[in-house]
């Protein structure tokens, strides 16, 4: 493994901020300075210190949250809000969301201490698939599933859905979307569909790459399986 990676997936730095420690002389494999890029490094035979501190990797940890509606995707929140850390117990604390969920949505969020692996996820290159339920409210366009398809423009360019179905509720008095996106826009569904003048009662990710909500209820949270991690893996490489 490559110095970078192993500090990044020890937690200390991106891997970008990881090539500049490298650089600037502030790290040590098996007590010798190592100031060039692409050392390899065994995490079970080297010992890896960072300013005189040994570094290591954590047994990786990923856990599913159902974020509720009205809670907040930051660590703190200076109005007081509900964050989504109010609802992890104490030994989850220090793991950092894949991602986020405006205040209003709900939904899949990740966690997780492997930052490596959910940069790749999260990167726009990866394309990693999130796919959305999006209760709205009528008068629907009757082209609507073709306007998201073939694309919607918004202040930061082109943003298109894939995989639009409709179904209406058992009243049938309002419609379901579902759709996917592969980017991680800000409020992009939102915008998308402030644009076509379609208003929206609920919004909620239900699938996150090969994580999908299934019946996890609002606000509770769950590990993922060595296979859901795996899979993760998989789609972030």
């Amino acid at each position: 493994m490559r110095l970078q990676k192993f500090l990044s997936r020890a937690g200390v730095a991106s891997r970008r901020a990881s090539e500049r420690l490298i650089a600037e002389g502030r790290v040590r494999v098996d007590g010798v300075v190592v100031s060039e890029q692409g050392v390899k490094v065994d995490p079970a035979v080297n010992v890896v210190e960072v300013d005189g501190e040994r570094v290591a990797i954590a047994s990786p940890e990923w856990i599913l949250l159902h974020k509720p509606p009205m809670v907040v995707s930051t660590r703190s929140d200076p109005e007081g809000r509900q964050t989504v850390y109010d609802l992890l117990p104490p030994e989850h604390q220090g793991l950092f969301h894949v991602g986020r969920l405006d205040v209003m949505s709900e939904g899949v969020l990740l966690f997780t201490n492997q930052g490596d692996v959910a940069r790749d996820l999260l990167h726009p290159s990866q394309g990693t698939e999130r796919r959305y339920e999006v209760l709205v409210e009528p008068p629907i366009p009757s082209d609507l599933r073709r306007k998201l398809e073939s694309g919607v423009e918004l202040e930061d360019g082109t943003a298109r859905a894939e995989d639009v179905t409709t179904r209406r509720t058992p009243d049938g008095t309002r419609l379901v979307l579902e759709l996917t996106l592969r980017e991680g826009r800000n409020r992009e569904i939102r915008r998308m569909l402030r644009v076509l003048e379609v208003h929206i009662r609920r919004l909620r990710r239900v699938r996150f790459g090969p994580i999908e909500l299934g019946r996890l209820p609002a606000g509770a949270w769950r590990t993922l399986t060595a296979e859901e991690v795996e899979a993760l893996r998989t789609t972030g490489q």
